[in-house]
């Protein structure tokens, strides 16, 4: 069977890499090769085939390429060699491999290793070519986010990490699946990789999947044709139609239920959807980013969330750090929330405000953060925000602030806030090491933080492993 299932129109590419956007289609078969290369010609691309592994790799050393295609099963091993080499060399070259029908687990764990997107047999032409369209439309490595769109602040190496995260997926087709704690950001970072990736000018449609009732799920999904059921008075567009070509995000998907977790499952694999009332399917080009504070992972072993499912959303995994993990950034991102809400110079934080704001554990991140300085500003006088505005209660706060504040305090005279506020930090910090024999996973787990957290914060107050014998 040839691997193009139909022939159709053609469509010029527009990118700006090279007069001739280049391409490198492996397979060892000629006549595969030969047909995949008549469509990109007529696309107005530049081709260069490869039959085997090595002769690919040998081609990506010698010349420059903007997109490749390769087939799974090659004669001297797999595509997923090619995918390898390509992403461990940083070539930035987008990776499409070719899997026989009904081969997701090959389709999986070439998106793991970094391919940009897959394609089965027999592969429609319509597919093809919005593949390949997407591939050379990416942005160029680390493009700067766009004039007027949001971006994830804070200096600590949670919140970096995740930023280097998110330049590194837009750059591919993969499913990302974003996990953390309510008000970390979640829709934003999702928001963040389609604004760097090849789908930026695409539609981008948000779904709270809690807030659909169930017997509505399907039609609000995948559409339904007229007359399919009494008051479907006109076709009615899914969100999977909406967000063709673009992107889907699945908010809290883990409140789907198993019904319709299934029928998702199908949509995802096949890339097809059917309306309600329909007796065709549709071809959907979507990427889809979903999202939950819960854990999959329990889900699955509690029977709520279908694994098969959890392996097809989960190809890529990113979690968003709490406020707990990026203390040091909490005195920025306030100062920041509060020019947003106020404007520049219109009100500001006492130093004990900001210290209590940085002792706060805040189990609602910073959707908490936000609303506690708006409520602030309201209560607050001469536009000067105190502890008593911020109206939380922190475990011994009133010791903080006796302690930190109280103007009889020696020890608050000789030092400024940061160095004091230092000095505790890592007499706890010392305090947890010598009580677990230095034992820092014990230790970051007494303290409630992270061992990542914990070893940022010993290489910041310069605890090395010196200080065992202090």
């Amino acid at each position: 069977m040839s691997i193009i299932s139909k022939m159709g129109s053609t469509s010029k590419i527009n990118v700006n890499k090279r007069k001739i956007p280049r391409v490198l289609v492996v397979d060892d078969e000629p006549d595969i090769r030969e047909m995949i290369e008549r469509v990109l010609l007529r696309m107005g691309l530049e081709v260069v085939q490869a039959d085997n592994v090595q002769d690919a790799l040998q081609k990506l050393d010698s010349a420059l390429f903007d997109l490749c295609l390769t087939d799974m099963r090659l004669p001297d091993g797999e595509g997923l060699e090619v995918v390898r080499y390509i992403t461990e060399r940083n070539m930035h070259v987008p990776v499409a491999v070719i899997t026989a029908h009904g081969n997701m687990e090959n389709a999986v764990s070439a998106l793991k290793f970094g391919a940009f997107d897959y394609l089965s047999k027999p592969v429609a032409l319509e597919q093809l070519r919005a593949v390949v369209k997407a591939a050379l439309e990416l942005p160029p490595p680390l493009l700067a986010v766009r004039e007027g769109v949001r971006v994830l602040l804070g200096n600590s190496s949670a919140i970096a990490n995740v930023r280097d995260m998110i330049e590194r997926v837009a750059r591919s087709q993969a499913p990302v699946h974003l996990s953390g704690e309510s008000g970390t950001g979640k829709e934003l970072a999702a928001r963040l990789i389609v604004e760097k990736s090849a789908r930026r000018d695409a539609p981008f449609v948000a779904v709270n999947c809690g807030a659909i009732p169930e017997n509505l799920m399907e039609s609000e999904f995948f559409g339904y044709r007229k007359g399919a059921f009494t008051g479907a008075d006109k076709d009615h567009d899914g969100f999977f139609q909406a967000a063709n070509g673009g992107t889907l995000f699945l908010d809290e998907v883990a409140d789907l239920p198993l019904s319709m977790q299934v029928k998702l499952l199908r949509v995802i694999q096949e890339k097809k959807v059917r309306r309600i009332g329909a007796t065709q399917e549709e071809n959907v080009d979507v990427r889809i980013l979903s999202a939950t504070h819960h854990s999959l992972t329990e889900r699955v072993q509690q029977g709520k969330f279908r694994q098969d499912l959890y392996y097809r959303l989960n190809v890529i995994a990113m979690t968003m750090p709490s406020l707990r993990e990026m203390r040091d950034d909490i005195a920025d991102l306030a100062q920041q929330l509060l020019i947003r809400l106020r404007g520049q110079n219109a009100a500001e934080f006492t130093p004990e405000a900001l210290a209590i704001l940085r002792a706060y554990d805040f189990p609602g991140n910073v959707r908490e953060m936000e609303n506690i300085i708006e409520r602030a500003l309201a209560l607050c006088s001469n536009n000067l925000i105190t502890p008593a505005d911020l109206q939380i209660n922190v475990a011994g706060a009133t010791k903080i602030k006796a302690t930190l504040f109280d103007s009889q305090s020696n020890e608050a005279e000789q030092y400024s806030l940061t160095e004091y506020l230092d000095g505790i930090e890592r007499r706890a910090i010392l305090n947890a090491l010598h009580n677990t024999a230095f034992n820092r996973t014990v230790a970051a787990k007494n303290l409630g933080i992270t061992f990542r957290a914990l070893r940022h914060r010993m290489a910041r107050l310069n605890i090395t492993e010196r200080d065992r014998q202090t």
